[in-house]
């Protein structure tokens, strides 16, 4: 269905890739993953035709449909949510207006004997037809299933696209695409703005995709829920293995592996002939055999280590001075959008030190919190800051604010102050911004750069307390690693907004649930949180609760084998849940090994593959904890 073929593309006289080439055909669901400006959304825009490469081609069969999710949409004001999706379908839209026309005119026109009376009926008929082929009396249905799996309400279908956030409206292009049925799906970080139900949904829906499917994702669990095979894209080079992305990481690593222990090999066979080729050379009898060495060395071909592209930011969050015990202080605090209350009468008191981290399913409020906290709109209550505290402020559309138009250096300089305007340089080179980096237009940037660029501008200000909403968004699995770390660091007061309970893990030491306008403490991690919500994962705290009718006791009856049924499946569901304490109880300890001795544990190829297969075993379990759940609800 797409063939690349020695694809090319340069900046600046360097590529971004050289001479890629791989194939995709029908059922492909690939995982487009490298470093943020490794060039995956550059080949995503290759691949739907926005961008041509420097070189080489894309062959594709006729008639190929392909539909682009791309991270920046714009929308044609005055549209409603529905009007907007129905844009997916231009020629059934074109046909209906076709039809509504002819049907007017059978109406008011008399002449039945005419030939235009004649024509107008046949017209009616082929139009009728091809209305039929297209699904025409169907999309209206199709659009609404879409939209409500996406997570909208019937209630907002006819509010205009403007009064939408912009990850509704990402969701709103989402919507259009699905329904357009394209041969080929190109997705550029398509779960950012999606809460948990709506990445469920969606992750069923792609894995019964029948065309190709192309997703550029740094969410580990949706990539390994969705797609079946991965192409890395590192160094200029691609990667490809027909596999999701954490078997493919297995593989990688055993494939680099090998190639060192045969480079290795290769080594030591060289340094032995060089050392015949130096005895012999000068020796007046065996000089003829030293040039046959010679030709034989020279017709070696050296065997090539994949490079792997280990550059991270350098990042650390200093202390600006130390405020008072108290940081926050919120009495009384409610918030209302229009009739629809967010929260209500919210007690919040923060304390010096304090690492919070902010939880629950999405418009439960915990975003809404964090903007009154700053004072980005007005609300009901009271929010007081305590002495000495100076707040820094990531929003969840943080990189959204940067001025695509300016520079990196010009960005970075205009919110320097006199005592760090020097830095700035330094500092763009510690979030990988380096040389002539820093000259780009920030329009230029990926999502995960533009991420790095405002995290960066943050530390330009004087920081003792951090709200942090969704920082991770387009970051890669790296930068996400070195992020985590430096807010370890910080001697501050942390409040962190995230559904990535592999980020949230030793982050905080306090969570609050948002939960039905209100929030619930509790005095512990994450891990504490879920095990006293009896939880297994993030993905269950964030799915919505879906409320039962049951009969009366007295006129529920159940059968001797209904009974033996449901007794069997309790206690499978019980054997279940022992083998995922106990599986998360071991990789927790493994996690403890890898940060004590990491260089130690980095050697030993078993332990890895050992720790890998746990966490592999455990997303099974989890799955079958839910299948079993379910049957038990069925039963």
């Amino acid at each position: 269905m797409l063939n690349i073929h020695n694809l090319s593309v340069s900046f600046g006289g360097t590529y971004l890739f050289e001479e890629v080439t791989f194939r995709m055909g029908a059922g492909d669901r690939v995982g487009l993953v490298g470093k943020n400006g490794a060039g995956k959304s550059t080949m995503l825009k290759i691949l739907a035709k926005d961008i041509a490469p420097d070189s080489g081609s894309i062959a594709t069969e006729k008639d190929v449909r392909i539909g682009f999710l791309r991270q920046d949409i714009d929308f044609e004001h005055g549209r409603t949510v529905l009007e907007e999706a129905y844009q997916a379908f231009t020629e059934i839209k074109a046909i209906e207006k076709k039809l509504e026309d002819i049907n007017h005119q059978l109406v008011s026109r008399t002449d039945y004997e005419s030939e235009a009376y004649s024509q107008i009926i046949e017209d009616l008929s082929d139009y009728t037809h091809r209305f039929e082929l297209l699904g025409g009396y169907n999309y209206v249905g199709d659009t609404e299933k879409i939209l409500l799996g996406l997570g909208f309400k019937r209630e907002v279908f006819d509010n205009l696209t403007e009064t939408f956030s912009g990850g509704w409206r990402m969701r709103i292009e989402l919507a259009k695409l699905l329904l357009q049925n394209n041969d080929v799906l190109l997705l550029d970080e398509p779960t950012n703005h999606l809460d948990i139900e709506s990445i469920i949904w969606l992750e069923n829906f792609l894995r019964n995709y029948p065309g190709v499917v192309v997703i550029v994702s740094h969410d580990k669990m949706f990539l390994d829920n969705v797609t079946n095979r991965t192409i890395e894209i590192s160094l200029g080079k691609a990667y490809d293995f027909n596999k999701p992305y954490s078997q493919y990481l297995e593989l990688r690593q055993e494939l680099r592996e090998k190639q060192l222990a045969t480079q290795k090999n290769q080594q030591k066979k060289i340094e032995e002939t060089q050392k015949l080729i130096d005895r012999f050379r000068y020796s007046a009898t065996k000089s003829s055999m030293a040039q046959s060495l010679i030709k034989k060395l020279d017709k070696v071909e050296r065997i090539e280590v994949d490079e792997d592209d280990n550059s991270v930011m350098n990042i650390s969050f200093p202390l600006s001075k130390v405020p008072g015990k108290v940081v926050i202080e919120a009495e009384h605090v409610t918030k209302k959008y229009g009739d629809k209350t967010i929260l209500k009468d919210i007690n919040l008191l923060v304390e010096r030190g304090s690492k919070i981290a902010f939880v629950g399913q999405n418009g439960q409020g915990k975003s809404t919190l964090i903007k009154a906290l700053v004072n980005e709109f007005q609300y009901e209550g009271q929010i007081k800051l305590g002495h000495n505290v100076q707040v820094g402020y990531f929003a969840q559309n943080q990189a959204e604010y940067l001025d695509g138009e300016v520079t990196l250096l010009e960005t970075m300089e205009s919110a320097a102050s006199d005592s760090n305007r020097m830095k700035v340089r330094d500092m763009l080179g510690a979030f990988l911004f380096r040389g002539d980096d820093v000259e780009k237009k920030v329009k230029v940037l990926s999502g995960g750069e533009r991420n790095r660029l405002a995290l960066c501008k943050l530390l330009l200000q004087p920081i003792n307390v951090l709200l942090m909403d969704e920082p991770t968004n387009h970051l890669d699995i790296k930068s996400k690693n070195v992020l985590k770390a430096a807010l370890q660091k910080f001697e501050g007061t942390l409040l962190i907004v995230s559904h990535d309970r592999d980020f949230l893990q030793g982050m905080s030491n306090i969570v609050y649930e948002f939960k039905n306008q209100k929030i619930k403490e509790y005095l512990g991690d994450i891990n504490f949180f879920l095990e006293q919500r009896n939880l297994e994962n993030m993905r269950e705290v964030e799915k919505k609760e879906v409320v039962k009718t049951q009969a009366p006791k007295e006129a529920v009856k159940v059968s001797y084998e209904d009974q033996k049924k449901n007794k069997a499946l309790q206690n499978r569901l019980s054997k279940i849940e022992s083998q995922i304490k106990q599986l998360e109880i071991d990789i927790q300890n493994d996690d403890k090994a890898l940060a004590s001795n990491y260089d130690k544990h980095i050697e030993d190829a078993a332990f890895f593959i050992a720790y890998n297969k746990k966490k592999k075993d455990l997303d099974q379990l989890l799955e079958d904890w839910e299948q079993v759940q379910l049957e038990i609800e069925n039963a």
